[in-house]
């Protein structure tokens, strides 16, 4: 029988070894409604953390790492049998190979899942990704037309409203050209874990906690505090700032002092 994921109330990843052999010190435990945030420089671990999950590791990966779904280890027919069903990864680079329209892509997923209204629910998922994306789009444009942020908009706001998988996992949100503040508060009322890879300290303070990776492996663990909530809305504050500034180059008037 398979495992009913819907609900899945932990995932753990045991702890491993980074690329020296050296052993990290926890196990990280994640649960619904809650984001994690990835951190470190370029070749830290982070991805190499996003596919330990991704491919349910069971220490067959160079870091040795394990999961665990509510504690326990799937066996090797159910891990099989799970992968593909139990996470749903955004990663930096979105390309459609399936060339349809934007609207009868969105039907056809919700049917495939046995939506009871599958043209509503499209609908709304397509209202949502306009929402989330810098340029809307149409329900009649070619999936081949979306631009970079418009397809990861689409995705994300279909993964939260359509997809079945209760883990998701997000590769550098911060380069989608997507609003990644309203991407993480759609994430959240989906109920679902979700880990995020980034550099950007707005998101990084946006999560529930921060994992924080060198050579490999997982360096520190740390939850957000009432201070850095406080810090998270000065930054948001500048990211207003500069976004004014943005969009009045784009549109060919020149920025002023009085902008800030």
């Amino acid at each position: 029988m398979q495992r009913d994921l819907s609900v899945l109330t932990s995932l753990t990843v045991t702890a491993g070894r980074d690329k020296s052999g050296r052993g990290e010190e926890q196990d990280i435990v994640f649960r619904p409604g809650e984001i994690s945030a990835l951190l470190g420089p370029t070749g830290s671990g982070k991805s190499r953390f996003l596919s330990d999950i991704e491919s349910i590791a069971n220490g067959d990966t160079p870091t040795g790492r394990k999961l665990l779904l509510d504690g326990v280890a799937p066996d090797s027919d159910k891990r099989f049998s799970l992968q593909g069903r139990l996470v749903a990864q955004l990663s930096q680079n979105m390309n459609f190979v399936l060339d349809m329209k934007v609207l009868d892509f969105i039907v056809t997923h919700a049917q495939s899942r046995g939506v009871p209204d599958a043209p509503e629910a499209a609908a709304r998922v397509l209202d949502v990704a306009n929402r989330l994306a810098g340029e809307p789009f149409e329900a009649q444009n070619h999936l081949a037309q979306l631009s970079g942020g418009q397809s990861r908009a689409l995705m994300i706001a279909d993964t939260a409203l359509l997809s079945w998988s209760p883990v998701i996992l997000i590769d550098e949100i911060e380069n989608a050209g997507v609003d990644k503040r309203s991407a993480l508060e759609l994430l959240v009322k989906s109920d679902k874990i979700v880990v995020i890879a980034t550099h950007d300290p707005v998101l990084a303070l946006s999560a529930d906690r921060r994992l924080v990776f060198q050579n490999g492996g997982v360096k520190g663990k740390f939850q957000r505090t009432a201070r850095e909530a406080e810090l998270l809305g000065a930054l948001l504050e500048m990211e207003l700032k500069i976004s004014t500034i943005r969009e009045a180059l784009r549109s060919g008037i020149a920025p002023t002092l009085n902008l800030l």
